[in-house]
C-alpha cells in the first residue's frame, strides 16, 4: 500500500470518527431565549384567528428578503427567536440589544416612563413593531422583521428579570445554585432551567387552544402593565426566593441559592408568565392583521 493510499485511508477514518462523535455530542438545552420563546409562539399560533394564521404564513414567504440566511424565519417559532439569533451579527444588529429589556430597581417606586429614551427598550419596541406590522403600505420583509421583534419582545417582557433589577444586571451578576447545581446565575436560571422545567412539567400542556374565559383572564393589558407585572414578580418572588430575606434591607450576599422548595414555588409563576405571553401575543397579532387602522396604544414610551 502506497503512502498516498495510507494517508487517504487515515483521513477517511478521522473524518468518519468526527461524524460519529458529532452525533454523540450533547445538544445544548434551549432557553427562554429558545425553548421558552418557541413555546410562547406555539401558544399564540394555537389561539390566533385563522385569518391571522394565513397572514403570518404570507409574510414568512419573504424570509429570504431579510438578508439573514443564518437566522431563517420558516415559522412563528423561528420568528420568536430571530432577534436573539441576529444579535450575533453585532455590526449589523448590535443596536437592538437595549430593546430586549427595561429593568427598574425593585426597591424603588416603579416608573414605566423611565429608562426608555426614544423608545429604546422592550416596552417602546412592542408598540412600535406592532404598528409597523399593521402597516400594509410597508414592504412585506419590513413587516416580517417587525413581526419577529414583536413576538420576541412580548416574550422578553414577561420574564421577571427583564424588568426587575437589584444592581446586578437583572440577576446576571448573581451567582446562584439551582438545587444541587452550583455556579449558575439568577437570570440564567429563570431564563432557561426553570422555564424548561415549567413547560415540560405542565399539566395540561401549556400549548393548547384556550377558552374565551381563559383568554379574557390572561390576555389583557398593554406592554407597560406587563412590565410592571414582571417587575413586581422580581421584587416579590424571584429575589426573595433566591435570598430568603428582605431584599430591600441593605446589600444582598454575593451568592444565592434556590432550594427544591423555592423551585417548586417558582414553577407555577413561570408557567403563568409563559401562557400570558403566548395569549397576549395572539391578541396583538390578531389586532395587527385585523382590517382597518390599529387603535391607539396606551403603553408608555
Amino acid at each position: 500500500m502506497g503512502l498516498g493510499t495510507i494517508r487517504s485511508c487515515a483521513a477517511g477514518l478521522i473524518a468518519g470518527m468526527a461524524m460519529v462523535l458529532a452525533t454523540l455530542a450533547p445538544v445544548p438545552a434551549m432557553a427562554w431565549g429558545g425553548y421558552g420563546h418557541r413555546t410562547t409562539a406555539d401558544i399564540a399560533l394555537a389561539n390566533v384567528q385563522p385569518s391571522t394564521r394565513a397572514a403570518i404564513a404570507r409574510l414568512i414567504a419573504y424570509d429570504a428578503q431579510l438578508g439573514t440566511p443564518e437566522c431563517r424565519i420558516r415559522d412563528l417559532e423561528d420568528a420568536a427567536v430571530w432577534p436573539d439569533c441576529v444579535r450575533r451579527d453585532y455590526w449589523r444588529w448590535g443596536y437592538t440589544a437595549a430593546w430586549h429589556y427595561r429593568t427598574a430597581p425593585i426597591c424603588e417606586a416603579y416608573n414605566a416612563r423611565s429608562n426608555c429614551s426614544g423608545g429604546n427598550c422592550v416596552l417602546g419596541q412592542i408598540e412600535r413593531n406592532q404598528r409597523i406590522l399593521a402597516d400594509e403600505t410597508l414592504p412585506a420583509n419590513v413587516r416580517l422583521e417587525a413581526m419577529a421583534f414583536l413576538v420576541h419582545f412580548i416574550g422578553d417582557v414577561h420574564m421577571p428579570l427583564h424588568s426587575g433589577d437589584k444592581d446586578d444586571k437583572g440577576g446576571n451578576d448573581r451567582v446562584t445554585s439551582y438545587g444541587d447545581v452550583p455556579g449558575l446565575n439568577l437570570h440564567g436560571i429563570w431564563d432557561s432551567t426553570l422555564a424548561e422545567r415549567a413547560i415540560t412539567s405542565a399539566q395540561p400542556p401549556l400549548v393548547r387552544a384556550y377558552s374565551a374565559a381563559e383568554r379574557a383572564e390572561l390576555a389583557g393589558g398593554d406592554a407597560a402593565e406587563w412590565g410592571r407585572e414582571s417587575w413586581q414578580l422580581a421584587r416579590d418572588v424571584v429575589y426573595p426566593g433566591a435570598f430568603e430575606q428582605n431584599v430591600c434591607d441593605g446589600d444582598l450576599p454575593e451568592n444565592a441559592a434556590l432550594t427544591q422548595a423555592d423551585i417548586e414555588a417558582a414553577i407555577p409563576v413561570s408557567q403563568k408568565r409563559i401562557v400570558q405571553a403566548g395569549l397576549r401575543m395572539a391578541r396583538m397579532l390578531d389586532e395587527a392583521f385585523a382590517p382597518g387602522p390599529l387603535a391607539p396604544a396606551s403603553s408608555a414610551r
